[in-house]
């Protein structure tokens, strides 16, 4: 059963989600500001200790020289939460846009504004990677901001000390994406481009060779996650008759896309953050199908696997 209620409207435009489990609560990010493109965005989090009964606003995170945008949460080996998030930067005569990493041991509190990767290129998301023997490595997925478009991967044993691994991609305006990797190393990606469909993309270590299949549609604000039986389950933003935000299974054989259950949303969507805990599936997203657009929270009891 899928039950979805508004949980924050208060900002003139509130969207760009993530979400995570971190101390025995969800924590919810978001960018809120005057407009979907404006110098004042900022990131506003908040904290639900009943399973998305309730929420609070705990921090606001904002900054003089840049709208922010599209945060993602993570943690770190030390239980630290991590927040990756781009600046467009007001005064661009160098470089139009930063990645950024705050700290926080509480959620509460959090560290000044680091830069991570290169000016330029967008950090979508960090993802971490258990190897052999070694120390996690954190891995991140960035496209370039401008022209001579390109999809670059980012590897370190630190998401402060990110450096490229490999160019993934170039020529189309391929941008944010999803960035798993399978219990035997393999790593996956699902790949926005615009105005073409979105790939689905593999790579065995160490990552510098990547094939890529059309899932058959274009897609916006890919997010996903691995099922405990193997499937993979993505929550996009998809284009075709009504513009909608959806939960899909994504086919590692061919690469298909299959939409499987759609989110009240539409219009200004998606741009999900997704997590399981047991057989529960939670949702963070953003729509504006009510009007003005609003971050909005889902429930879903999957089916046994």
């Amino acid at each position: 059963m899928l039950t979805t209620r508004c949980i924050w409207q208060q900002a003139e435009h509130n969207a760009f989600t993530d979400l995570i489990w971190f101390g025995q609560a969800l924590w919810c990010v978001f960018r809120e500001g005057s407009a979907h493109v404006s110098p004042d965005g900022a990131f506003r989090l908040l904290r639900s200790a009943d399973r998305g009964q309730s929420w609070h606003s705990v921090a606001l995170i904002s900054a003089r020289d840049a709208d922010l945008r599209d945060a993602k949460l993570n943690t770190d080996a030390n239980g630290n939460l991590l927040l990756l998030g781009a600046g467009a930067l007001h005064h661009p005569e160098q470089h139009s846009h930063q990645s950024y990493l705050w700290q926080s041991g509480d959620g509460y509190s959090w560290s000044a504004a680091q830069p991570v990767g290169e000016p330029d290129i967008w950090l979508w998301r960090m993802v971490w990677q258990q190897q052999r023997r070694l120390s996690p490595h954190c891995y991140a997925v960035g496209y370039r901001v401008g022209p001579d478009k390109l999809v670059r991967l980012y590897h370190g044993c630190s998401p402060l000390r990110l450096t490229p691994l490999a160019d993934m991609l170039s020529g189309s305006y391929a941008n944010e994406s999803g960035l798993l990797f399978e219990p035997d190393g393999t790593a996956l990606c699902l790949l926005r481009r615009d105005p073409d469909h979105g790939l689905f993309g593999q790579s065995k270590a160490p990552y510098t060779d990547w094939q890529w299949q059309d899932v058959g549609c274009r897609i916006g604000g890919p997010q996903w996650l691995q099922l405990p039986d193997g499937k993979l389950l993505a929550c996009v933003r998809l284009y075709d008759e009504k513009v909608r935000t959806s939960l899909c299974w994504i086919d590692r054989q061919s690469g298909k896309l299959t939409e499987w259950q759609t989110l009240p949303s539409g219009g200004d969507c998606s741009y999900a953050g997704m997590v399981l805990r047991d057989d529960t599936l939670y949702i963070s997203y953003y729509s504006s199908h009510e009007g003005k657009t609003g971050i909005y929270f889902s429930e879903l009891n999957l089916p046994a696997h």
